[in-house]
């Protein structure tokens, strides 16, 4: 059982559950609140699939933040969270994770709970930069990392720096990343392999079937038949639902 829906209070945010842990993750570009089985816990950005059972845990529910957005909210460098699931607890001070549990646990829905927690979060100053708002956009509309470092105003250098800490890896990653996400749900459109290489911005199908390999543990066939085990939705911080 899986479902989500995009959050009403918080810009780009979805709120989720799930059932079980089965199935794999794979890296959209965001990072995600946890509540599992009363654990309060943070899953940092991806760079390959992870198993959904790397956490243990009969019931998960989650607010998963548009990409860049995260570190604001937890006072922490997404590029110390690369590839990781940690307890909220090795993060901020016990105390505060105790009080903010027993809050997030006295909502019947525990989504609820958490895109409190979240906003919260954002109106004791924890807001985006604007200027990390503008490189995923420029990113996710498909440019190349010299055009949107001009475009902010950073040299290359300081714009893969500013990404570290903003989205765990650089942009060229995280561009690669965001393609990826284009050409899963064009996938799930029904396009074939060689228009949705097209399409999401490829070199040709090939380029697209490696990427897909790398970054999604899959290949294009498998993934549109449902045979590589995804399971997890990711919209795009519109708010528009896609599926990975």
């Amino acid at each position: 059982m899986y479902e989500e829906r995009p959050s009403r209070a918080l810009p780009g945010a979805v709120l989720w559950r799930a059932g079980g842990n089965g199935g794999v993750v794979l890296p959209d570009g965001c990072m995600d609140l946890l509540w599992v089985d009363g654990r309060l816990l943070v899953a940092g950005p991806d760079t390959a699939p992870h198993p959904a059972g790397e956490v243990s845990g009969s019931g998960f529910a989650g607010i998963r933040l548009a990409p860049g957005t995260a570190p604001a909210l937890l006072g922490v460098p997404a590029r110390v969270l690369r590839d990781r699931r940690v307890e909220l607890a090795d993060l901020w001070p016990a105390a505060e994770v105790r009080r903010l549990t027993a809050r997030v646990a006295s909502y019947g829905d525990p989504r609820a709970g958490l895109e409190e927690l979240a906003l919260l979060r954002a109106a004791d100053g924890g807001l985006p930069d604007p200027l990390v708002t503008e490189v995923a956009a420029r990113l996710r509309a498909g440019q190349g990392v010299a055009a949107v470092a001009g475009a902010v105003g950073l040299g290359e250098r300081q714009l893969h720096r500013r990404s570290l800490d903003a989205f765990g890896y650089g942009p060229r990653t995280l561009g690669r990343i965001l393609r990826l996400q284009r050409a899963l749900a064009l996938t799930r459109r029904g396009l074939p392999p060689a228009a949705v290489a097209a399409a999401a911005g490829y070199a040709d199908q090939a380029h697209w079937t490696r990427e897909a390999r790398t970054l999604a543990g899959t290949t294009p066939g498998s993934y549109a038949t449902g045979s590589a085990g995804a399971k997890r939705e990711t919209p795009e911080p519109s708010g528009s639902r896609t599926t990975a």
